[in-house]
């Protein structure tokens, strides 16, 4: 290419698609440094695969939880919407035209997971409702004019398509061009382009026949105004819109939806009276964060589903994250996802995380060093252990023989995961209704307990058996019943077996009605005999005849009911500690399970102050550069200007002097750009000038120093220890 020209002029070369840079995929850094690439391409394809999975579990819960509230909120809308159009002559029906409808949308303190719903909201009201819908939020409108374009734009341009053609005929309704930045932006010119939109639609529906599959919008259909965080607005912004919108609400069909993370009470907090009363508001309540936690541990830890699970040290991280920091589900998801990948990438027998079928046939390819790995888990160590001695060198020395034994392990593991969660199940609803909740009020706190020890030898489970024990017949009959639902669906061989026993119980209390009621009435004539023989004595023969009927009823047979009772309550402490074993009692149970909590907290629930000390100190440890490493209390050369800056002010004592700690830094710079430090002794180049001003301006702004007036060529510093690793 040559750049000749018979006048001056720029040449600009544009580079090759060759040259350009690929980012690797997740997929490059999970097999990047394995020793078996086609093991590691297998994790990772089967993390995908249940990633995946769970997702679509997650969408579906979410949506069922949002479907009360958010068809609520529609049918809402499509009320204000029929009351817009069909007004009356009447005094009242006046009045409430003059009103702006509000959906006043409480979702709770979990700030996090408010834009899932907000973003379903918006779908159901384009889908169904209207095409003009805008979400603003309180970081985009500082002022009156911020809002007010933001709402213009996004009621005015929100449904423009690639195709303008096909959404004409879909909709009915043409989309104008979005107003420039530079036009002052006014309800006017919104009540201009809303006539003009459904005029055109008026003209075209005659001539075209809308799509079957398009959407059905009213006549006119309503111009819709999400405010997702309420709280944070500006009050005196929020109240001159809604004073201005007021004004246009019989040219406008607006529609409000305020979302409040607190209490309705911020309306009153942040509205006037002379403000709020131009509103028609209605409250909406969300289902509650904690309700929602409930239901996604039920669909995607609570199950047998699928085959990756998470200890209980884990799950006490994500809850405790859960409850203490943000009170988000989405976030919880988030955990969950991070131990999923850590999970496959870590453990390299995760490739027989998967379903049974598909993990024996897996099992048939492991090599000899898969094998290897296989013996040294700590779970098949125990096995190996209590196996006979001709057993274990068997095991020891034929891989064919492991494969077998592997396969039936992997049996019993997964009937041992289909059997834990029924009966788990039952044994909640079992203990859930008791006072105090010796085993706590939620399943997973019950969870818990089973994953990290035997839970029958706790006190508080001896406590639950002994309160089972006191049930009265109607109560242990309908908490039965509840066991028996739990264990219909999905029945095991062994499940079903303990169904039909429960099914026979159930019976039997039945039955004992008559037998009762006549043990009853006999007790009833005792007790009336002995009370007539309390009344006639003096205080010594009442004492005497109180220990004698002590004795007595000590030493009374049990009446049928309470032989039934004790013998259900005998049968389901066997099925507890038959079927609720510890995972760690179950031979390749890491292969399953993730354990490291420590790695989920540091990732989650990270200090600032010590990541931030982490970074500056040992920058390898994030970045993962070859080039930064260093050893001891050593000073890479590669390392940035602000980590060469913060080691050598952790050498300095309460004031730092600035030319001391800059000579000290060029001859740290000086030696990492290969020139020779002494050569350069006395003089500063510029450019690592500016490079020092920079990296003490960055540790100032991160609070390690201030400036000072005691000593102006001085900085003060604010932190003391050393650095962590």
């Amino acid at each position: 290419m040559t750049t000749s020209s018979v006048s001056k002029g720029c040449f600009v070369f544009k580079p090759t698609s060759k040259k350009r840079k690929t980012c690797a995929s997740a997929e490059d850094y999970f097999i990047d440094g394995s020793e078996n690439p086609e093991n590691s391409r297998l994790r990772f394809q089967l993390f995908q695969s249940q990633w995946q999975d769970m997702k679509e579990e997650v969408q579906i819960v979410q949506d069922d939880l949002n479907k009360k509230v958010l068809d609520s909120l529609l049918e809402f809308i499509r009320k204000s919407v029929a009351s817009f159009q069909s007004r009356a002559d009447g005094w009242e029906s006046r009045m409430r035209a003059s009103e702006i409808p509000t959906a006043a949308l409480v979702l709770g303190v979990n700030v996090p997971d408010h834009d899932v719903t907000f973003q379903s909201l918006s779908d159901l009201l384009r889908e169904s409702v209207s095409p003009f819908v805008a979400s603003v939020q309180a970081k985009e409108c500082g002022a009156l004019q911020h809002l007010m374009q933001k709402v213009m734009q996004r009621l005015m341009g929100g449904s423009v398509a690639l195709d303008e053609d096909d959404t004409e005929e879909e909709s009915g309704y043409q989309i104008s061009e979005l107003p420039r930045k530079g036009v002052y932006c006014t309800l006017s010119i919104l009540c201009d382009w809303y006539q003009n939109v459904n005029k055109k639609s008026c003209i075209k529906s005659p001539g075209k026949k809308r799509s079957s599959s398009g959407p059905d919008f009213p006549k006119k259909p309503p111009l819709v105004v999400i405010f997702k965080d309420l709280e944070a607005f500006s009050p005196q912004v929020l109240q001159d819109f809604i004073v201005i919108c007021s004004q246009y609400i019989q040219q406008l069909p607006l529609v409000f939806v305020f979302g409040i993370a607190t209490s309705p009470s911020t309306i009153q907090r942040m509205l006037p009276h002379s403000v709020s009363s131009l509103l028609c508001i209605e409250l909406f309540q969300s289902l509650s964060c904690t309700q929602h936690l409930a239901t996604v541990i039920d669909k995607l830890v609570l199950t047998s589903k699928f085959p990756f699970k998470i200890s209980g040290k884990v799950l006490k991280v994500l809850v405790g994250i859960f409850l203490y920091h943000d009170f988000s589900v989405c976030n919880f998801i988030r955990g969950l996802q991070l131990a999923l990948f850590e999970h496959f990438f870590g453990q390299p027998l995760s490739a027989l995380c998967c379903e049974e079928e598909e993990a024996l046939a897996q099992l048939l390819q492991l090599s000899h060093e898969d094998v290897e790995k296989i013996l040294q888990l700590p779970s098949v160590m125990r096995y190996v252990e209590k196996q006979e001695p001709q057993e274990q060198v068997k095991l020891l020395t034929s891989d064919d023989h492991v494969k077998e034994v592997t396969k039936n392990l992997l049996k019993d593991l997964c009937s041992y995961h289909r059997n834990f969660y029924p009966i788990l199940r039952c044994l909640h609803l079992l203990t859930s209704s008791l006072p105090k909740f010796p085993l706590g009020r939620q399943i997973r706190e019950l969870h818990v307990l089973c994953l990290e020890n035997n839970v029958w030898e706790n006190e508080e489970y001896e406590s639950a058996m002994q309160l089972l024990r006191m049930l009265a017949k109607d109560e242990l009959v309908a908490v039965l019943q509840k066991c028996l639902e739990v264990l219909q669906p999905g029945m095991t061989k062994t499940v079903k077996e303990v169904a039909h026993q429960l099914k026979d119980i159930i019976a039997k209390l039945k039955t004992l009605d008559q037998l009762s009621d006549e043990t009853i009435s006999c007790e009833s004539e005792q007790e009336s005999s002995s009370g007539k023989s309390l009344q006639k004595t003096d205080l010594f023969h009442l004492q005497k005849t109180l220990m004698e009927m002590r004795e007595t009823r000590r030493n009374k047979s049990k009446t049928p009911y309470e032989v039934l009772r004790n013998h259900t309550v005998d049968y389901l402490d066997s099925l507890v500690k038959m079927h609720l074993l510890p995972p760690e009692s179950q031979p390749l149970y890491e292969i399953f399970y993730y354990s490291s909590s420590a790695t989920v907290r540091r990732h989650l629930n990270a200090t600032p102050r010590t990541s931030i000390q982490t970074a500056l100190c040992h920058p390898y440890y994030y970045l993962q550069n070859e080039a930064l490493k260093s050893e001891g209390g050593t000073i890479s050369r590669a390392a940035p200007d602000i980590c060469i800056i913060y080691k050598l002010h952790l050498e300095c004592g309460r004031l730092i002097n600035l030319y001391d700690w800059l000579q000290a830094y060029c001859t740290v710079a000086t030696a990492a750009d290969g020139q020779d430090p002494d050569s350069a002794e006395g003089q500063v180049d510029e450019m690592k000038h500016a490079r020092f001003i920079r990296a003490v301006s960055e540790l100032e702004f991160l609070g390690f120093i201030k400036s000072t007036k005691q000593k102006t060529d001085h900085v003060a510093r604010l932190t003391w220890g050393g650095c962590q690793a």
